[in-house]
């Protein structure tokens, strides 16, 4: 035993004498480890890239439309009136579609001015404004106006709000395609825009960014390592009809929006913005159509029982509604023969200005704009038969709803779903 014993013990030797050179050949670097190793510091790890999204809650948007339309009227009285149904209009001012002359000499004699006036050439109208004097009720002057030229289209200067809260130029290339918003300002310096083609309208030649549009924008034409867009290659025809002003979003600059867009020869437009009918806006999206443009639009986020919303509940216009990222439609989301499509409205992050630069969005309005860029890509110009088949072929790839059948809740099917960037993958 003892001579087994010692055997095992000289082989046990020699083993390790053998691992002792091996060990030595590997020659492993010597790394200048400190000389005291505190606990990791976790939130510094993250930091940098919670940097990349504002995860400030979103506010319910059940009631949000209607506490902003209040919030408005009550803190720009000066800027702002209620029509008889309590929706925001500019105050004062009286919109006329190519007025007859004589009413415009009606509208004289009641003591009502010419603001304004702007020729639309691409949709062969003519847009006035009219100035109520002080003291007459815009109301009752509207109603004077329709009774006395039936065939004119008098109303309210509507003001129109986003669908949806965002917490927070060269030519095209050919073959690029392009596509047209009518919005807040775009931030077209975020680096989402970095090799996007961006050819603005409004303010003056101002440059005004907002959350709205900018987050609008991103999810039609912008490009990142975080963000997908549906038509990265498009050019982007961007119209801001706000300008920072509190009365910004009226109807008549939404439709000389529109007619800037109808000379662009841009096919798709995205309007993610809601608000009462009018009748200047209407016939300005008739005159549109009538050309062979599709108009897209949020239906809004007032909640199932919720009345229209205008523009999207307009013939022709195609309403797109909000599903979460297991398809579910949003709550809140209008219902109603006005939807024809469903896309991604919540759980979703897309570009702000400023810093962070992504922040979370939820509502109608950000499920509509990537709704517009898949049909842009199948509609760079204007053509109402092209439209048609458009809007069929994007049916046919639509999920979620039965062949031939239409819901009121997501119209023809979900479109778009890989397109959500969610904020996990920012964490």
């Amino acid at each position: 035993m003892k001579f087994l014993t010692a055997n095992i013990c000289a082989a046990v030797s020699l083993l390790m004498g053998a691992a002792t050179p091996a060990r030595a050949q590997l020659g492993l670097p010597r790394l200048p480890l400190p000389q005291q190793i505190g606990p990791l510091d976790v939130e510094r790890l993250r930091r940098p890239v919670d940097q990349l999204l504002d995860r400030t809650p979103l506010p319910e948007l059940g009631t949000l439309r209607l506490d902003t339309v209040r919030g408005l009227l009550r803190r720009h009285p000066d800027l702002l009136e209620a029509d008889p149904r309590g929706e925001p209009a500019v105050r004062g001012e009286i919109l006329a579609w190519s007025p007859s002359a004589a009413a415009l000499d009606a509208a004289a004699q009641a003591g009502l001015r010419i603001a304004r006036e702007e020729t639309l050439p691409a949709l062969g109208e003519r847009l006035v404004v009219l100035r109520v004097p002080a003291g007459v009720a815009t109301a009752a002057l509207v109603e004077r106006l329709r009774a006395l030229d039936p065939d004119g289209g008098y109303d309210f200067n509507h003001v129109y709000t986003g669908s949806g809260t965002a917490g927070g130029v060269p030519a095209a290339g050919a073959g690029a395609g392009r596509v047209g918003l009518v919005d807040s300002g775009v931030d077209a310096g975020h680096a989402v825009f970095g090799k996007a083609s961006v050819t603005r309208w409004g303010c003056g030649g101002r440059l005004v960014p907002d959350a709205h549009g900018t987050a609008v924008a991103a999810l039609m034409v912008g490009r990142s390592e975080v963000l997908r867009s549906a038509a990265p290659d498009a050019a982007l025809y961007a119209a801001d009809v706000y300008c920072g002003s509190p009365a910004g979003g009226a109807a008549d600059r939404i439709a000389a929006a529109l007619a800037w867009l109808a000379q662009q020869e841009v096919g798709v437009i995205n309007v993610s913005l809601v608000g009462p009918p009018n009748v200047l806006l209407g016939r300005a999206v008739a005159a549109m159509q009538a050309r062979g443009h599709l108009l897209v639009a949020a239906v809004g986020n007032d909640g199932p029982a919720a009345p229209p919303l205008y523009p999207a509940s307009y013939p022709g216009v195609v309403g797109v509604t909000g599903v979460d990222r297991r398809g579910r439609l949003l709550p809140e989301a209008a219902r109603g023969p006005q939807v024809m499509f469903a896309a991604p409205g919540s759980q979703m992050v897309s570009a702000a200005p400023g810093a962070p630069p992504y922040r979370q969005v939820r509502g109608t309005s950000f499920a509509a704009p990537i709704v517009a860029a898949l049909l842009a890509q199948r509609l760079p110009r204007p053509d109402r038969s092209a439209a048609a088949k458009a809007i069929e072929a994007l049916a046919r790839e639509a999920d979620g709803a039965k062949a031939g059948f239409v819901s009121n809740e997501i119209g023809r099917g979900i479109v778009g779903a890989a397109l959500r960037t969610d904020p996990s993958q920012l964490r």
